[in-house]
């Protein structure tokens, strides 16, 4: 890979004007960090096309000169898999000002929408049409649609709907040579090889550049029911969850395990928040419901639970603004995390049937091997997907975090991979956890994407440095 030329950078600054070019220190610099603060680097430019065919032209002269190009979106990515490297080679190519919204059909249940979209946008356009996208998760308000096609997003309706991989009917996307992949249209039935669709999708930006996405929609909800339940330990949570799906078949969508910990941390570091419920619980779950009365046959079902034992208390929201307020303390976990101090974490994910077991026994190991830890464990218990973040010592320094963050996320990562897990369920591998796939990822599955990478971008122009490395690349250590 080459330095961009003063040649290259005029080229560039000619075809996107003013708008669309800068080298300014201070208007790229909130570009150059994570949206953690753990990664930082630095950029000869930023780019920022207003169309696919903009965004084509600047992949075929960056790859006529052998350039990086690390495309961004809301830059909302948890593992780095925005932020260029910090030897300043790459050109960060910004989608937001491809944000528009070409086409919402409530006929078809489709809207096409371009990479910069922001999903609450679409959660809003989609509403006025008497539809939803249901793939919601706490940065909607910042994450764009290219980003959450290329990390395969999952959030918080992946138990009804599934990942986005499941959502997105066709995509538009620029490949490293600067060809424009049209595959749009929405096909339920296309036998012509390989799915480069889903070759894209959850690709972090390594084989291409999504520039829009056929999104499926799906009609608005008759009614929405909100709950809050405490309760003893995640495994009366998981049986809980299999009794509610049993008694209202169809109309669970959402199943938030919440630690009482957690909650602690939101009530502490977020202005507003309030305990759902008297008492104190060691557990919470967070359940969503829809459908038509839906909030009778939730209620029925929770106030059978609380009968036979599989619940201590439970709260339905009696408005949207006390649903929201919920919602609002499973979203703020984050949040109130980073607030609170150091902190290693990890998105993983293990076979639904073994979270509950996974979470309590992991949590008992991490902090016995590293002690005064302190493990917050939570997250989407219906699609076996844990957020396993280790807190560091209440009197650590800042320095524990790389004396010791490495030690531990090895640690998580081998119980994950004892389980038969992933290391990562939604956030992707970015460059974070680049070392660590090298270091448990299974032999074949490393090698075939070694082979696509290769084949599809040989000069490793395309979002070096994320995901996994070519083969002349260094070796993470």
């Amino acid at each position: 890979m080459a330095n961009p030329s003063p040649a290259l950078l005029a080229r560039l600054a000619d075809l996107l004007g003013s708008k669309g070019f800068s080298a300014d220190a201070g208007e790229m610099a909130p570009w150059l960090t994570d949206w953690r603060g753990r990664f930082q680097g630095r950029a000869a430019a930023l780019l920022s096309p207003s169309s696919t065919g903009e965004v084509a032209e600047i992949v075929r002269l960056c790859a006529g000169a052998g350039v990086p190009i690390v495309p961004q979106g809301g830059n909302t990515s948890m593992v780095g898999g925005a932020t260029p490297s910090p030897d300043g080679d790459a050109l960060i190519l910004s989608l937001r000002r491809m944000n528009r919204i070409r086409d919402l059909s409530p006929e078809d249940n489709l809207a096409i929408c371009e990479a910069g979209v922001i999903l609450a946008h679409l959660h809003e356009a989609a509403e006025a049409q008497g539809r939803r996208f249901p793939l919601s998760l706490g940065a909607k308000d910042n994450a764009t649609i290219g980003g959450l096609v290329s990390t395969n997003a999952g959030g918080t309706q992946v138990l009804r709907f599934g990942t986005m991989r499941g959502l997105v009917a066709g995509l538009e996307a620029v490949l490293p040579d600067g060809t424009i992949f049209d595959g749009l249209a929405p096909l339920k039935k296309d036998n012509r090889g390989y799915d480069l669709r889903h070759l894209l999708i959850g690709a972090e930006g390594t084989l291409g550049i999504v520039t829009a996405a056929s999104l499926i929609l799906v009609p608005a909800v008759a009614e929405r029911a909100v709950a809050w339940v405490g309760l003893r330990d995640p495994e009366i949570a998981l049986a809980l969850l299999h009794r509610l799906e049993e008694r209202i078949p169809g109309a669970i969508e959402s199943f938030e395990l919440v630690p009482a910990v957690a909650l602690d941390l939101v009530l502490a570091h977020i202005p507003g928040a309030r305990a759902p419920l008297a008492g104190r619980h060691d557990w919470h779950v967070l359940v969503e419901a829809a459908g038509v009365e839906a909030e009778a046959r939730l209620a029925a079902a929770l106030n059978d639970a609380l009968g036979q034992g599989s619940a201590d208390d439970a709260l339905i929201a009696a408005s949207q603004g006390q649903a929201d307020a919920l919602w609002r303390i499973r979203d703020s976990i984050s949040e109130a995390e980073r607030k609170d101090g150091i902190a290693v974490k990890h998105d993983v994910s293990v076979p639904v049937a073994d979270m509950p077991a996974f979470m309590t026994a992991t949590a008992v190991a991490v902090e016995g091997a590293f002690p005064g830890t302190r493990v917050i464990a939570f997250g989407h218990l219906g699609d076996g997907n844990v957020h396993f973040n280790v807190r560091a010592p209440r009197d650590a320094a800042a320095s524990w975090l790389d004396n010791e963050g490495a030690a531990v996320t090895r640690f998580v990562h081998d119980a994950v991979v004892a389980a038969g897990g992933s290391i990562s369920a939604e956030h992707g591998i970015g460059q974070m956890k680049r070392s660590e796939l090298e270091r448990v990822g299974d032999p074949a599955r490393l090698f075939m994407l070694r082979a696509i990478k290769s084949a599809l971008d040989p000069r490793g122009i395309m979002n070096p440095g994320k995901l996994v490395p070519l083969a002349h690349e260094p070796r993470p250590s």
